[in-house]
């Protein structure tokens, strides 16, 4: 009897396999022997797709924007505000999808095009509002990296939606700190009602910028 057909390894299979074991061991624990495994392959036979573990993390990041974007419906219609908050939101939730998601989405550098047609579509709709070229590229950064360093921050706290790391109970701390009353009730805003506060922190995001350039 013939052996049973393995599915071809190549670069989007061993993303997608380290994804899924992402939210098993964590960013810490992923290493290519561990994914190798998760394939019933040797780990060399990961190198002929990955020199370095680096860049299994790009390919990694590439994948998560690649299922973000296919989530994501951008209509022509959007105003510069209204395309700012679908592209904050639909990041925080592709990276809340998987355990340290922000921490291998941080740093990396796509591997292929795949960005491109987002990010001219995103370029052009604020240019045409009146940003400059300049402008328009510091709006959508400084939103991509307002939104990264939350996830960040949240993940830290809440590793997986339902998940709440040891050492953040809320009336623990403001036991702790019962001489500093302030301090002790912002707990409640600090570590908790996430949802709350990333969507404050893009409203003040998006109004500092129309603020800073002028254009409502």
């Amino acid at each position: 009897m013939s052996p049973e057909k393995r599915t071809p390894l190549d670069r989007r299979r061993v993303a997608g396999t380290a994804l899924r074991l992402l939210n098993e061991v964590g960013l810490d624990g992923l290493t290519l022997r561990a994914i190798a495994h998760e394939l019933d392959v040797k780990a060399p036979a990961l190198y002929w797709h990955f020199k370095d573990k680096q860049a299994l993390l790009d390919e990694m990041a590439t994948e998560m924007y690649r299922r973000m974007a296919a989530g994501v419906a951008l209509d022509a219609a959007d105003t510069w505000q209204e395309r700012l908050l679908k592209t904050g939101r639909g990041l925080r939730a592709a990276l809340l999808g998987y355990r340290d998601g922000a921490r291998v989405y941080s740093g990396s550098r796509f591997t292929g095009t795949d960005h491109a047609r987002e990010l001219e579509a995103n370029l052009r709709l604020l240019t045409e509002a009146g940003f400059t070229l300049a402008q328009a590229v510091d709006a959508g950064r400084t939103t991509t990296v307002y939104t990264l360093g939350f996830v960040a921050e949240e993940q830290g706290v809440r590793p997986l939606p339902g998940e709440r790391r040891e050492g953040y109970d809320l009336a623990e701390r403001a036991r702790l700190l019962s001489g500093f009353p302030l301090a002790a009730e912002a707990g409640k805003l600090l570590f908790d009602d996430y949802d709350r506060q990333f969507e404050e922190g893009l409203a003040l995001v998006i109004a500092g910028i129309e603020a800073r350039y002028g254009i409502g």
